[in-house]
């Protein structure tokens, strides 16, 4: 199942990002559930949140990988919504 994770960063918390990033790409390389991901960028192509596409078993597998990512623990994100996504090309 294919899982759209849509996640943006609470205002003034860039640094928080970058503290974590190291944890949370080591975090994706562990898991091995991640399809594609990416941050999302503002119109000065600052970092202001997150789209991950998951491939895992189920949305509480998805509910699961989102609560334990190093940024959600740091407290990075403003809002994070699941989405179950199909991918049509690509």
């Amino acid at each position: 199942m294919l899982v759209a994770l849509i996640a943006r960063d609470k205002p003034d918390h860039l640094q928080t990002r970058l503290d974590n990033r190291a944890d949370h790409l080591a975090y994706i390389d562990r898991t091995g559930v991640v399809a594609q991901a990416g941050p999302l960028l503002d119109q000065d192509g600052a970092m202001v949140g997150s789209l991950i596409i998951l491939d895992v078993k189920d949305m509480a597998a998805a509910n699961d990988w989102a609560a334990a990512d190093p940024y959600a623990k740091a407290g990075l994100f403003e809002a994070v919504e699941l989405i179950t996504w199909k991918k049509v090309i690509g």
